[in-house]
């Protein structure tokens, strides 16, 4: 007998939560097959068999919280039988002669620990819920989608009142008169991850000096440049013109001109960190995540653009490693993905700078003593003022605009 336990995934993840068990007890499994998903403050694992077997018997039901060694499950050698399944009552004699046939047995419904108790609170069966794709993955907006289309479907149409009645009149408020209204309130757990999310949140706003200081910069060269070589790029790369590999470019060239920015405090030390790891922050069902572009100063456009894609996707399918979120000197936020004009995002612990793109919106601006239209974005970048002075924060920001304003020079900065 054999044992499936907790393994180590990664130097600051020390607990998880047990999600859905991909095997029961009974079944066939290979090495390498799939058991167990876990759920993390980072990512969600898949716990996967080290050899061939019979699943025996599932020590951590779903929802459980467990550390790192924790028994899972048990394992019996390939060809043992299942637990023989207990013995069915004799039907007594007021039992009807004929019984259905047993309903065909379906797949488990896949769906994380918080959208499961989501479910149970709603009252409903989380197998009758519709997916909207993510690959059979039942989400947030599922459960709640299909809560609002059962309530619309039930909800009972008043009777018409008799012509006799008199028409009901509310009475008016008083301190006689108590108002009844419909005050429901949910209770959700969050989500591991969730929680994390917010402890760091605070951390990060109790722990360093955070300020931010804001500018605009003028989109017209970029959106210029992306219209013209928009196709050509496409079938040439295989991948779309975006605005990331522009601001991950000019965020880049003014972090070797302010080194600083590109830096952690350690105790009374400064560590100036000479590589350029970007994060990118990625919204998700689940909450936000940020994985990291490695060595992004040596990958041009087209690489830039495809690890951006490649890390978004592994992150809304809940396929990010832990390496993937490990680390980043620097970090870009874009709100403006969600119709944000203006907002001052918080620092990425233990990063001391964050850049927060914005909705790109046209605006009236003077150009050249006269008034134009223009496509506009606010950018805003927060920073630990304790290592990073005032006047540097706004010549860095100023200087990501300049590189914008003049996108070729960014071939130069690269």
């Amino acid at each position: 007998m054999t044992q499936i336990t907790v393994p180590e995934v990664g130097e600051s993840v020390t607990e998880a939560t047990v999600g859905e068990w991909l095997k029961k007890p009974g079944d066939i499994i290979k090495a390498g097959d799939a058991v167990v998903e876990l759920e993390t403050d980072k990512v969600n694992l898949e716990i996967t068999a080290n050899e061939d077997g019979v699943l025996a018997e599932i020590l951590k039901p779903s929802g459980d919280t467990v550390v790192v060694g924790d028994i899972l499950a048990t394992v019996a050698p390939a060809g043992s039988q299942p637990a023989a399944p207990a013995p069915k009552p004799e039907p007594t004699p007021e039992a009807p002669v004929a019984s259905s046939p047993a309903p065909a047995s379906t797949p488990p419904v896949r769906a994380t620990p918080d959208v499961r108790r989501l479910a149970d609170e709603k009252g409903i069966d989380i197998n009758e819920v519709p997916t909207s794709g993510n690959k059979g993955r039942v989400t947030h907006s599922d459960v709640e989608s299909y809560v609002q289309a059962q309530t619309m479907r039930t909800a009972p149409t008043p009777p018409a009142a008799p012509a006799t009645e008199k028409p009901f009149v509310a009475p008016t408020p008083s301190t006689d008169t108590e108002l009844v209204e419909d005050r429901r309130t949910e209770r959700i757990k969050m989500s591991r991850r969730r929680i994390t999310i917010a402890n760091r949140l605070v951390s990060a706003q109790h722990t360093a000096a955070m300020l931010t200081t804001f500018n605009e910069v003028d989109m017209s060269r970029i959106l210029d440049i992306r219209q013209r070589h928009r196709d050509a790029f496409e079938k040439r790369h295989g991948i779309r013109l975006g605005f990331m590999s522009f601001f991950t470019k000019a965020s880049i060239g003014a972090l070797k001109a302010f080194p600083r920015l590109n830096a952690e405090i350690d105790g009374e030390d400064m560590l100036i960190k000479h590589y350029y790891d970007i994060g990118v922050a990625v919204s998700t069902d689940n909450g936000l995540v940020v994985p990291v572009v490695r060595n992004a100063d040596e990958l041009n456009f087209a690489a830039l653009e495809k690890e951006i894609a490649a890390l978004a996707t592994k992150a809304r399918e809940n396929k990010l490693s832990i390496a993937d979120l490990q680390g980043g000197t620097f970090t870009i936020t874009n709100g403006g993905t969600f119709g944000s004009l203006l907002s001052t995002p918080i620092l990425n612990a233990p990063q001391v700078a964050i850049l927060g793109m914005h909705k790109i919106e046209e605006r009236p601006v003077v150009v050249n003593k006269e008034i134009v239209i223009r496509p506009m974005m606010y950018l805003a970048l927060s920073y630990d003022h304790r290592i990073v002075d005032g006047s540097e924060a706004v010549r860095f920001l100023a200087l990501i605009k300049e590189l914008l304003e003049d996108p070729e020079s960014l071939l130069l900065e690269g």
